[in-house]
C-alpha cells in the first residue's frame, strides 16, 4: 500500500507530544502579541500568553499563504509520498483555502501522486480530536481515500461545546455587541457556544455564571452523544486548568470515561477566545 502524509495546521491544538507519536506533520498560523514580533503557535509560551492577555495586551493572528502551504507539501509530495491535509474550517478562517490551492497546483505538478484535502469545519481540539481519529487509522494501514472518506463522513459528528469567561475577547472579534459584552459582564452571564455545520460559531444559550456554563456543557453532551464509553473525549482551556480537571472528573463520574487530552487552547484560538475559555469536544449524533 502506498504511504502516505497526514497534515494539519496548528488551529487543531494537539499537544505536541501526539504530534510527534502520530507522525503528523502541522503547518502553522502565526500570532502577534502586542509589541512583539509574530510567531508561531509552537513557539509561544501560552502561559505567558494569556497572563499578557489578562493585561489587556492585545493579538492578532494570521493564516498561512499559499506559498507556506508549498513549502510544507512539496517535499513530502516530491519524495514520492500521497499527502492528506485536514484544515482549519473555512467557516472562521482562509487557512483551508490557502491550503486548498497550494494542494491543486502541486496536483497538477505531482499527477502521479494523490493530493487531498478535507475543510474539517472543526477548530481547537474538536479540528484536533477528528485529526487524531484520522491518524489512528493510518496507524491501524487505513488506505488514504478510507481516511479522508472517515473524516468526510464524520466531521458533521464531532460535537464542539465551550464556554468563555471574558465576554470582551468576543466583541473585539466581532462575535458580540459591545453594550452585550457592557450588560454580560456585570449579569455574569457566560454564553454557551458550539461550531455548526458551516464551521461558524453560534451562540446557543446563556448561562448565569461559571457553575452553570459548566452544567451546561455536561447537559449538552448527555443530549448528544453517541457510544460514549468508545469514542475520544478532548477538553481544551484557556489557561484554566483547575475547571478543566473538574469537567473532566464529572465526565468520569457520570458517563464512566477518561478525557483522552485536556489541553490549552492555542494561542491562534486564544487570542481570540481568551482567558477562561473552557471547550469540550467529542462524537454525537449531529453538532
Amino acid at each position: 500500500m502506498q504511504k502516505f502524509v497526514l497534515f494539519t495546521d496548528s488551529s487543531s491544538d494537539l499537544p505536541i507530544t501526539l504530534i510527534n507519536e502520530l507522525g503528523i506533520k502541522m503547518v502553522q498560523l502565526t500570532v502577534t502579541l502586542e509589541g512583539e514580533d509574530p510567531k508561531t503557535n509552537d513557539l509561544v509560551n501560552t502561559k505567558e500568553f494569556y497572563d499578557a492577555l489578562r493585561t489587556k495586551k492585545s493579538a492578532t493572528t494570521s493564516t498561512p499563504s499559499i506559498n507556506n502551504f508549498i513549502e510544507a507539501f512539496e517535499p513530502i509530495v516530491s519524495a514520492g509520498n500521497d499527502m492528506l491535509y485536514l484544515g482549519f474550517s473555512s467557516g472562521l478562517s482562509g487557512t483551508y483555502n490557502a491550503g486548498a490551492v497550494a494542494a491543486a497546483e502541486l496536483s497538477e505538478k505531482y499527477p502521479d501522486r494523490k493530493i487531498f484535502t478535507v475543510d474539517t469545519l472543526c477548530a481547537s481540539l474538536g479540528q484536533g480530536l477528528i485529526v487524531y481519529s484520522a491518524a489512528k487509522m493510518c496507524e491501524n494501514g487505513a488506505a488514504i481515500e478510507e481516511v479522508r472518506d472517515f473524516v468526510e463522513n464524520n466531521k458533521l459528528n464531532l460535537c464542539h461545546w465551550f464556554t468563555v469567561d471574558d465576554l470582551f475577547f468576543l466583541k473585539r472579534g466581532g462575535r458580540v455587541s459591545a453594550a452585550t459584552a457592557v450588560m454580560g459582564t456585570m449579569l455574569s452571564i457566560k454564553p454557551v457556544m458550539h461550531v455548526d455545520n458551516a464551521g461558524k460559531l453560534i451562540n446557543v444559550e446563556k448561562a448565569r455564571g461559571r457553575k452553570a456554563a459548566i452544567e451546561a456543557l455536561l447537559k449538552n453532551m448527555r443530549e448528544s452523544h453517541t457510544d460514549i464509553k468508545t469514542q475520544p473525549v478532548f477538553i481544551s482551556h484557556g489557561d484554566c486548568l483547575e475547571d478543566a480537571e473538574y469537567l473532566a472528573e464529572r465526565i468520569k463520574t457520570e458517563f464512566g470515561v477518561e478525557v483522552l487530552v485536556i489541553d490549552y487552547v492555542g494561542p491562534v484560538i486564544g487570542a481570540h477566545s481568551g482567558p477562561g475559555t473552557l471547550a469540550l469536544f467529542f462524537y454525537g449524533k449531529q453538532r
